[in-house]
C-alpha cells in the first residue's frame, strides 16, 4: 500500500508540473499578443508613459490612419492575392504531382520523390541571387507574378510530401469502381481522390497560407513598387515612417491588422489542422 501510494504522488506531482509548465507557456505566447491589441488603441504619450496599462480611451482612428493614411489596406488586398492565389495554384499542382507518385510505378519514381524532398532541405537563401537574375530575364521582377511563381516553386516539396502520404492510403479498389464506372484516369482524381485527401488539402493550405501571408525576405528581393507590396513589406516600411511621427498606435494598429487573419483561420480550422497531420503521420 505505501508503495502504490507513493506512485499516486509521484504521478500526482508529475501531472501538476507538466499543468504548471503548459499554463506558464500559455501566459508567455497569449500575452503579447494581447497587450499588443489593447496597444493598438493607445495614443503615443499613453505609451511611453505606462507601456504596461490599459488605455484610457480607446483610439479607433489608429486603425483608420494606418489603413488608409500608411496603405495598410492597399498592402493588405496585395497579400490576400498573392496568398490565395499561390494557395490556389500550388495545391492543384501539388496535389496533381503527389497523386502520380503514389498511384502511378514508373522508372524514376522514388528519385522523382526524392528529388522534390530535396527542395525541403534547400536553404532559400542560396537562391536569391540567381532568382534574382532569372526573374530579371524573364520580365517578372517587381510583378506579383513572378513573386507567386517563387513561391510556389518554393512550396510546391512541402506540398508533395504531405498529400504523396495521404494518396498512398486511399484504397485501391476505389480508384478501380471508378474506372469501371467509366471515369477517365484525371476523373478518378478529380472526383474521387481529391475529396479524400481533403484533410491533407486543407492542412497544407492553411500552414501555407501562414507561411505566405508572412513572408518577408523573397517579397523583399522581388517587389521594389511601393504599389505592389504585401502586408510584411508594409508593416516595415510604416515602422520607418511612424517613427520618424511618434505615431506607435498606428503602428500596433497595422500589426494587429496582419495579425489578425492567421489568429482567426487557424481558431476556426485548428481541429482539422490537427487531424490533417496526425492522420498524415500515422498513415505515411
Amino acid at each position: 500500500m505505501p508503495e502504490v501510494r507513493g506512485r499516486d504522488w509521484r504521478a500526482l506531482l508529475r501531472k501538476l508540473v507538466m499543468q504548471v509548465i503548459f499554463v506558464a507557456y500559455s501566459v508567455v505566447v497569449i500575452y503579447p499578443m494581447v497587450w499588443l491589441a489593447y496597444t493598438s488603441f493607445k495614443s503615443s504619450r499613453e505609451l511611453f508613459a505606462n507601456a504596461w496599462a490599459l488605455p484610457r480611451k480607446f483610439h479607433f482612428e489608429n486603425y483608420i490612419n494606418a489603413w488608409r493614411d500608411a496603405q495598410i489596406g492597399s498592402f493588405f488586398f496585395n497579400s490576400v492575392f498573392v496568398t490565395v492565389t499561390t494557395v490556389a495554384i500550388q495545391l492543384i499542382i501539388g496535389a496533381m504531382a503527389s497523386y502520380a507518385l503514389a498511384r502511378y510505378r514508373f522508372r524514376g519514381n522514388s528519385l522523382l520523390y526524392y528529388f522534390f524532398l530535396a527542395g525541403l532541405m534547400f536553404p532559400i537563401f542560396l537562391a536569391l541571387v540567381p532568382m534574382f537574375f532569372l526573374l530579371k530575364d524573364l520580365g517578372l521582377l517587381d510583378t506579383h507574378t513572378g513573386l507567386i511563381s517563387v513561391y510556389i516553386a518554393s512550396g510546391i516539396p512541402f506540398t508533395v510530401f504531405v498529400l504523396t502520404a495521404f494518396f498512398k492510403t486511399i484504397p485501391k479498389e476505389l480508384e478501380e469502381a471508378g474506372l469501371i464506372d467509366g471515369c477517365s484516369p484525371f476523373g478518378v482524381f478529380w472526383r474521387i481522390m481529391l475529396p479524400l485527401a481533403k484533410p491533407g488539402l486543407i492542412a497544407v493550405a492553411i500552414f501555407t497560407f501562414i507561411a505566405i501571408w508572412n513572408e518577408y525576405v523573397l517579397a523583399l528581393v522581388v517587389i521594389s513598387s511601393s504599389a505592389l507590396r504585401t502586408l510584411p513589406l508594409g508593416i516595415a516600411n510604416l515602422m520607418m515612417v511612424e517613427h520618424y511621427k511618434t505615431d506607435w498606435g498606428s503602428l500596433f494598429a497595422g500589426l494587429v491588422i496582419v495579425m489578425l487573419p492567421t489568429i482567426i483561420g487557424y481558431a476556426i480550422l485548428q481541429e482539422r489542422i490537427t487531424k490533417g497531420i496526425t492522420v498524415g503521420a500515422l498513415k505515411g
